[in-house]
């Protein structure tokens, strides 16, 4: 009966423990960091890497140019999100179109590495008779740091391009609009690393600059909005630790429980005394 009451209490323990981290290891659901009540996002894109136009995920960025231009926008990732990037284009009038058209989502890393889309339509082509695009790119989840040589996506600054990649002459020029979503999903300890970097990969912002750009009321920086909300996280922390220390406390009951078990059925059978 004893050692039932251990296991039975080893069981309690391991239940208690593992209950608070359920949920987090679980967690896959779309995150947006944007509320209803915030701004709206950008009506302009840029036409180059630096002069992107800056929005959070959550926020629907808009922009209308000529087919033919390169649109550029630009969005945190932080430590353990996997970002979702979607565009809408809306074509010009198929009157006025010769033929069918290609067109194409990029994403860059604040190191301008292109980053390669787990899934999603990334590039499609459209019809003539087709009044709109819809294009989507599902990124790998963000690790806290990786190798030197490696292409994993790091903390930072993520770079959008929307651009035709196809379409008859006759058509370049003609007026197009586009809207740009990211939806943010929290991995969680799933895809933790050890290490962190020193700081995140944002091009032309130093630690300075950061902490400036937050003390300044007012100011509408790339720098400003190239961090987060809630800030860049430590990189450290992660559910990982709740499951590690949830096993380790589970294998040292266990060790009891089976040390008291062998101890229990290793005594000596009881003689009957003679009658």
């Amino acid at each position: 009966m004893r050692t039932v009451r251990m296991l039975a209490a080893a069981a309690l323990a391991g239940a208690a423990l593992l209950g608070p981290a359920a949920p987090g290891a679980l967690a896959d659901t779309p995150t947006p960091s944007a509320t209803a009540g915030e701004e709206a996002g950008p009506t302009e894109a840029g036409t180059t890497f630096r002069t992107a136009a800056p929005f959070r995920p959550g926020q629907e960025a808009t922009a209308q140019a000529a087919t033919g231009d390169y649109l550029y926008w630009v969005f945190p990732a932080d430590t353990g999100e996997r970002p979702t990037v979607r565009a809408t284009v809306t074509l010009p009038e198929s009157s006025l179109r010769h033929g069918s058209a290609t067109w194409r989502v990029d994403v860059y890393d604040g190191l301008r590495r292109r980053q390669a889309c787990m899934y999603g339509a990334q590039s499609r082509t459209a019809p003539q008779a087709a009044s709109s695009l819809e294009l989507a790119c599902v990124l790998r989840p963000v690790r806290a740091a990786a190798d030197a040589w490696a292409n994993d996506p790091l903390p930072g600054s993520y770079f959008v391009r929307l651009t035709v990649t196809g379409l008859p002459e006759e058509d370049l020029g003609q007026p197009f609009s586009a809207r740009i979503g990211v939806d943010v999903s929290d991995r969680g300890g799933a895809y933790a690393a050890d290490g962190a970097l020193a700081a995140p990969l944002v091009p032309g912002a130093t630690t300075a600059e950061l902490a400036e750009a937050e003390e300044e009321a007012g100011r509408r920086t790339a720098v400003e909005a190239a961090a987060p909300e809630d800030g860049w996280s430590s990189g450290w922390w992660s559910d990982r630790w709740i499951w590690t220390a949830a096993g380790g406390v589970l294998a040292a009951l266990a060790g009891i429980g089976g040390y008291a078990l062998t101890r229990g059925s290793g005594r000596p059978p009881r003689v009957p005394p003679a009658v």
